[in-house]
């Protein structure tokens, strides 16, 4: 039933294309008060017209000045951040002998470092309020690595180990953690990647295909919402294609 969000303030990154889109788009649809944020200053702001979203921000998830005035700004729009979805990230492909360390460091500011400055600046309040849900956007790759994507499994299995770690240090304020690992989506970010390994990770799924963007955001209204998510501690959930079965 549509309202399972309702009076519910949220936080998404990455949400000018994608899975970011997506659980915005899901969020809305369920009540949610929803503020955008992307780098892509202009796609951002086409987004939040399409989906019907009121309020956005354009920044930069790797630089902390910037996050931290992002998330002032969202909080005067729609008052204090209930729900932050950090789904902001990059893909490159390269064998490690071949990969340079700007490569390397770029990927692992953004989708791992950008994760921690998000937190950082968005969980104290919620700590203070005794109440939040952070919903941090890893990979099946941070469990079973990907050839040609050292850097990128990496920084996704350090997702997964920091989304334990902080769940821990806050669930007993009631803030609960949780990481969603999909499999290969059909989004822009990994339309950027060879045929080559696209054609050979699709013939690796049992279920035959890549996911839809729109089929990972049920996960993230279920993390995000009551009772649905109450129990939901340092998880990580898989909508995978069957890539990786725990």
């Amino acid at each position: 039933m549509a309202g399972t969000l309702k009076g519910q303030s949220a936080l998404v990154t990455g949400a000018a294309s994608g899975i970011g889109r997506a659980i915005a788009e899901a969020f809305i649809a369920e009540h949610a008060n929803v503020v955008l944020l992307d780098r892509h200053a202009a796609a951002v702001e086409r987004v939040a017209t399409e989906i019907g979203a009121a309020h956005f921000v354009a920044a930069d998830v790797t630089d902390e000045t910037a996050v931290m005035k992002a998330v002032s700004m969202a909080e005067e729009a729609v008052g204090p951040i209930d729900i932050l979805v950090n789904s902001a990230g990059i893909v490159t492909e390269s064998p490690l002998i071949d990969m340079s360390l700007a490569m390397w460091q770029e990927t692992i500011d953004v989708d791992l470092t950008g994760v921690f400055l998000m937190c950082r600046h968005v969980v104290p309040g919620m700590l203070s309020r005794r109440h939040g849900r952070v919903i941090n956007i890893a990979s099946q790759l941070g469990i079973k690595g990907g050839r040609s994507l050292t850097h990128y499994s990496a920084a996704k299995a350090g997702v997964l180990g920091f989304t334990k770690a902080l769940a821990l240090e806050v669930a007993q304020d009631n803030v609960l953690v949780n990481a969603i690992a999909p499999g290969p989506i059909e989004t822009p970010l990994i339309g950027g990647l060879s045929d080559s390994w696209r054609d050979e990770k699709r013939a690796e799924l049992p279920l035959g295909r890549f996911g839809r963007p729109e089929e990972i955001a049920p996960t993230a209204v279920l993390l995000a919402a009551s009772p649905g998510g109450n129990l939901f501690v340092g998880q990580t959930l898989g909508p995978n294609s069957g890539d990786v079965m725990p």
